[in-house]
């Protein structure tokens, strides 16, 4: 049977294919700095929801295939932006409406002098061009450039726990840096995402995805977010470490007596 963790990180790179490969073609562009467009979250649904309908699994995992296309689709429907999120929106040559702008109830954000502009349905990748398209209503040819910003929590192997308000496309080490980085005894393959009450990502899957500089985007971490990063009990460590030179001392004892033994 197919290894589970491979096959979610197949499908969990599915997300950035068709944008990587788009960012490879620009001079200077990353391919880890990059966010789904809905062409690639139509594509993973796809592949989540023929995985799930699939013989060759266990239904402990197409019952987890189907709860990640249902999510997917969600997103999809409902767009990237919660309430809280805030977005900088840069509009050259308009000082009133280049500042940063919070999410509302209703998803949608209040700009200078236009008023509510909805938000729900709109992808992270969409932002740009449809907030041009919005302001081109009262802006002529508007040059425009905005960013997604979300507050997510880092607790545990960390120098400094809390929110953070961040870009959506930073990679996930690129956010525990922001926390000060992990601690000596940061447990990095227990590490999980939470939201609410649900565990979205543990284990060894997270710590690869980590490792191959996937971004919080990638991941489809949204605001309110954990980063739940286990430690190791420094005081397990010295307990473990004086057991160890009990026994080599008690080792060292054993072996004196032998030789002193034969010795004679």
């Amino acid at each position: 049977m197919p290894n589970l963790k491979k096959i979610l990180v197949v499908v969990a790179l599915a997300l950035t294919t068709g944008a990587a490969a788009a960012a490879a073609q620009q001079p200077g562009a990353q391919a880890t700095q990059v966010m789904a467009s809905r062409a690639d979250l139509e594509a993973l649904a796809g592949q989540l929801e023929q995985a799930a309908q699939s013989g060759t699994y266990t239904s402990d995992q197409r019952a987890r295939f189907r709860s990640q296309a249902l999510r997917v689709r969600a997103r999809l429907t409902n767009g990237d932006f919660q309430v809280g999120d805030r977005i900088y929106l840069q509009v050259f040559a308009e000082t009133t409406l280049t500042d940063t702008f919070t999410v509302r109830g209703g998803r949608e954000i209040m700009l200078p002098a236009i008023g509510p502009v909805p938000l729900a349905g709109v992808l992270r990748t969409e932002l740009t061009e449809y907030l041009r398209q919005r302001l081109e209503q009262y802006v002529r040819n508007p040059q425009v450039r905005a960013q997604a910003l979300i507050r997510v929590g880092i607790y545990g192997g960390v120098t400094r726990q809390g929110y953070y308000t961040v870009p959506v496309d930073i990679t996930v080490d690129e956010a525990f840096r922001l926390a000060g980085g992990l601690s000596p005894l940061a447990e990095m393959d227990n590490i999980t995402v939470e939201r609410g009450q649900d565990i979205l990502y543990d284990g060894t899957y997270l710590e690869q995805v980590i490792a191959e500089g996937r971004t919080l985007d990638d991941l489809s971490i949204q605001a309110g977010d954990r980063f739940r990063i286990p430690q190791t009990n420094p005081q397990q460590g010295v307990f473990r470490s004086l057991q160890t030179v009990q026994i080599l001392f008690s080792f060292a004892l054993t072996l004196i007596s032998i030789v002193s033994i034969f010795g004679n």
